[in-house]
């Protein structure tokens, strides 16, 4: 087994727990080089774990002979234009979600990453955490029947910083494509995918009903599964209270899970709680998916959640909020 040197574009926030140390804490990898634009962070950041190298410049990094593969973990608008860098340089590409600004820039990169023969991989590492996998293993049993529906429930109120108009490129559509929905529905968008397999059509509408930055601040709509299994979604950031709840209902019982909270897993039948399934996601939530990652590199197995899979989840958000894809 080769141990894959891995390189980060972006080491931000979401590299210092949720990711970063995935890449030096999995078998058979190693994080090798970091890269910030402001150059100080960047060393700041590679002191702290313990990385070799840290550059300043993007390209630097995708042209360091020690590098294997690269991890893309900028803002949205910056995607398109690195993985393209990264595939010409012959390497191996991880990109941040969402995958791109549209579904369009998502084929681009698959379209850029087949041209060089390179594999394209998206962190919407959902697809390999344990509480997911037991969602999906529930299905495949049979403890709910046949699928039937499926619903995704997101509520959240305003944030003092939202309704300050305080800076925040997630909020900003020409950085992140949209607002919080871009942010948080690939994640929700995509479970769906994993678990009740493609959608074949779909339709929905976005509004900014509070008027407190320029982006949509609630989406709603629905799809339809290739197998039949039909579903309906409302994120609403405006809401009075919080809400994180998806629910799939089958000919026999029903499942209900959240995306993000730390809540159980539960069984439902006949309108009863039969089981709850209590199932912490681990300390690096990308780590599972990186694993998976690597083992595809090596040429042992196969990671769930490619460029491929990333675009159908960004077709689908494009449809919902009333784009054409």
């Amino acid at each position: 087994m080769k141990t894959i040197r891995w390189g980060i574009i972006g080491c931000g926030d979401v590299t210092e727990v949720k990711s970063g140390p995935g890449f030096y804490k999995a078998p058979d990898s190693a994080l090798v080089a970091v890269m910030r634009r402001d150059a100080a962070k960047a060393a700041d950041f590679a002191r702290r774990h313990g990385v070799a190298r840290s550059y300043g410049d993007a390209q630097q990094l995708i042209d360091d002979p020690d590098v294997d593969a690269v991890y893309i973990a900028t803002p949205t608008s910056s995607h398109l234009d690195y993985v393209l860098r990264v595939a010409a340089a012959g390497k191996p590409v991880y990109v941040e979600k969402p995958m791109g600004m549209n579904h369009t820039e998502c084929q681009q990169m698959i379209a850029a990453c087949r041209a060089a023969g390179v594999p394209l991989f998206v962190s919407l590492y959902r697809r390999s955490l344990p509480r997911f996998l037991k969602v999906r293993d529930l299905l495949e049993s049979g403890a709910i029947g046949t699928p039937r529906a499926v619903s995704i429930s997101i509520l959240r109120p305003p944030s003092e910083a939202d309704r300050s108009g305080a800076d925040n490129w997630r909020i900003d559509p020409a950085i992140n494509g949209g607002g919080y929905f871009f942010d948080i529905a690939p994640h929700q968008v995509d479970l769906v995918d994993f678990l009740l397999g493609p959608v074949s059509s779909a339709w929905g509408r976005a509004g900014n009903q509070q008027g407190l930055y320029k982006a949509e601040d609630i989406v709603s709509g629905g799809w339809v599964h290739a197998n039949g299994v039909q579903g309906t979604g409302l994120w609403s950031f405006g809401a009075d209270t919080s809400r994180d709840e998806i629910e799939i209902v089958g000919s026999a019982g029903r499942v209900r899970f959240a995306c993000f909270d730390n809540a159980p897993v539960e069984l439902w039948r006949d309108g009863t709680l039969v089981e709850s399934f209590h199932i912490d996601h681990p300390p690096h939530v990308h780590q599972p998916l990186i694993e998976t990652i690597n083992a595809a590199l090596n040429g042992v197995g196969t990671c769930p959640s490619t460029g491929e899979s990333g675009a159908r989840a960004a077709w689908l958000m494009d449809k919902l909020v009333g784009r054409e894809a």
